[in-house]
């Protein structure tokens, strides 16, 4: 089985990398090698290369500067995708491409279903959303795989950028009335392998549908218990003071509610998730 892996230098995309190797041949390709705002380009990628499994581990993420370069994100995160989707489609290869909660505009007081309404409130939700669309109008195999609040020992994420700031300084004013689960990128791409795996099975046996799973860790914080649970963790004396959203204004409007129930995941592929404290203990032992 030949795997093309594309966006390797990210978060998610350097631990699936390692995670997929003992499920065939990895074609990895960084952003140095592959230029996603290159659309012939990466057409003849996927048409040289002939993947068995097109995993997109790679999108346009800076969610404040989305709201002045739409046409950017949108290139990335809804053209290029449709690209791939549809050479998935003529390869008769299955496409794994991951999605964001921000897909929701955060107003359902329970965790969101994947079938539930989708309401983007900002232009990186309505890129990412319109890339999952193109993926479900191309015909091809595919897995969706929706996600949370992704923090890694690599990149820029909220793990490190707290880290970082509570050295420096006494105390720190965090958005306590967003909820979510904060998601672990090596979890993202340890659960990915058996997803794979399992699809190719079920492809191969005629009996495989697509759909789109929502994939984070078990249990809800936010993003000031979040901050919280990383300096006690991290044994770093800084005070967390909880802000409203209000009092931190962005760019980029936030959905409130950012909860994925990961029951059709658990139903489809037995898979159960671990806690985000379980997994932000792993990673703050990686980075020690």
């Amino acid at each position: 089985m030949k795997i093309l892996l594309i966006g390797s230098n990210g978060q998610v995309g350097w631990e699936l990398a390692r995670t997929l190797l003992p499920l065939g041949e990895v074609v990895a390709l960084n952003r140095d090698q592959v230029d996603l705002t290159d659309l012939e380009k990466l057409r003849q990628t996927v048409q040289t290369i002939r993947p068995d499994v097109i995993v997109n581990a790679a999108a346009y993420t800076a969610v404040d500067k989305a709201e002045t370069e739409r046409d950017l994100a949108f290139l990335i995160n809804a053209q290029a995708v449709d690209v791939l989707a549809q050479e998935a489609k003529k390869l008769n290869a299955l496409l794994i491409h991951y999605s964001t909660d921000y897909v929701f505009d955060g107003t359902k007081d329970a965790p969101y279903f994947e079938n539930d309404a989708t309401n983007p409130l900002n232009v990186y939700g309505e890129s990412k959303l319109a890339g999952e669309l193109a993926i479900q109008a191309s015909g091809a195999d595919y897995v969706i795989c929706r996600t949370t609040w992704v923090f890694a020992a690599r990149g820029n994420n909220f793990v490190k950028s707290i880290l970082r700031l509570a050295a420096e300084r006494d105390k720190l004013n965090i958005v306590a009335d967003q909820i979510g689960a904060p998601t672990w990128a090596r979890l993202i791409a340890e659960t990915t392998a058996p997803i794979l795996r399992q699809a190719q099975l079920e492809r191969g046996a005629n009996t495989f549908e697509s759909g789109i799973f929502n994939l984070t860790s078990a249990g809800e914080t936010s993003w000031h218990g979040f901050a919280e649970k990383i300096v006690e963790l991290a044994e770093i004396n800084c005070v967390i003071n909880p802000i409203p959203t209000s009092d931190y204004p962005t760019p980029a409007k936030r959905p409130a509610n950012s909860r994925l129930s990961t029951d059709h995941l658990t139903q489809r592929f037995g898979l159960t998730m671990p806690t985000w404290e379980t997994t932000l203990k792993l990673c703050l032992e990686e980075l020690k």
